[in-house]
């Protein structure tokens, strides 16, 4: 398969997405890599050409690489991650909005410009937790204990650039009552269906030592976790959770994160990625030959000199090995009932 990687340069060093790189050319497929932020596009005839199974995302919220991708899919080319589930959830406002009217366990969410319109929240709702509704990896998120303290300065090293009163550097904030919790928090994984649970220091409590390790998945965090990926259309995600006082809690969703903790991290997310590919290519020609159908008034198509493709849904990653995967994933087939459980 030929895919098209649009990687910021803040990920220039990163495994992930570089190491799914080298291992998708190490199994003979090729890969372009395209750096929105370093060189200059030819932007219409990149995407036109349509040359690309598909084009996958890993940049910053705000860069310019959603743009691009934005561009591929409205033109029918095959997305990782689905183009309109990345937007709903770069977005923290509108993820949380949406999240809430599905029922899912999101804390109330406030959205300001300024740092200071925060100071009309009633003030039994502090501590806040504000952030930039823009932001990631944790950049400018800040506990705020009470309204006098809404314009600290935070610093160019946190807020990633925008020093300022709040952090504020001129986009939306999005402002959540705090939810008490052990200083730990648990990031959940999803690999196209696939659940791995890790437990992190909570960048609101960098004191708080914690070993980052994978942890046993409970039924009730598999279920909002595969919720959240049937809400937002998402196939490889992030979600950070928190163990409140009421039950699990939603602070964060993240589109392709770093998947660090999980076993055979870059051979399962780079299998994913050709899956979602193939898939997404079978769906366009299956696309085109309705088109086909429908225009020649019911008569059949087939191109010349090709057979008809089966209809098993199955789909083979052809060539690739299978490594012996030594830590068990939850299947989404296997996933118990459960209550979605509290949340503020």
């Amino acid at each position: 398969m030929r895919l098209c990687f649009l990687v910021e340069e803040q990920y220039r060093h990163d495994g992930m997405p570089l190491e799914v790189i080298h291992q998708l050319r190490a199994w003979g497929h090729q890969v372009d890599v395209v750096w929105p932020g370093r060189s200059l596009i030819r932007i219409s005839e990149a995407i036109q050409a349509g040359s690309h199974d598909a084009w996958v995302l890993k940049t910053v919220s705000g860069g310019p690489g959603l743009t691009l991708l934005e561009a591929a899919a409205s033109v029918g080319l095959t997305t990782v991650n689905d183009v309109r589930a990345i937007r709903g959830v770069r977005d923290k406002a509108l993820a949380a909005v949406i999240a809430r009217s599905k029922g899912l366990p999101v804390p109330v969410t406030y959205a300001a410009a300024r740092p200071e319109e925060f100071a009309e929240i009633a003030e039994a709702e502090f501590p806040l937790v504000v952030k930039p509704a823009d932001g990631s990896s944790g950049r400018a998120v800040r506990l705020v204990a009470t309204p006098d303290r809404l314009l600290d300065p935070v610093d160019a090293v946190e807020s990633g650039g925008a020093a300022g009163p709040g952090g504020a550097g001129g986009g939306l904030l999005i402002a959540q009552p705090y939810v008490p919790n052990s200083g730990t928090d648990l990031k959940v994984y999803s690999v196209a269906g696939e659940l791995y649970a890790t437990e992190r220091c909570s960048p609101l409590h960098p004191a708080h030592a914690v070993h980052e390790r994978q942890v046993p998945l409970t039924t009730e965090v598999a279920r909002i976790t595969a919720e959240i990926g049937d809400v937002f259309g998402l196939d490889l995600y992030g979600v950070d959770i928190l163990l409140g006082p009421d039950g699990p809690v939603v602070v964060d969703i993240n589109d392709f994160p770093s998947f660090r903790q999980v076993p055979d991290a870059v051979a399962r997310v780079s299998a994913a990625v050709l899956d979602l590919a193939r898939r997404g290519t079978r769906g366009r020609e299956a696309s085109v030959r309705e088109a086909a159908r429908e225009a020649f008034a019911g008569e059949p198509v087939r191109e010349a000199g090709r057979e008809p493709e089966p209809v098993s849904e199955a789909v083979s990653v052809a060539g690739l090995p299978t490594p012996p995967f030594a830590v068990p994933s939850v299947p989404r087939a296997n996933w118990p009932a459960a209550s979605m459980g509290g949340g503020r």
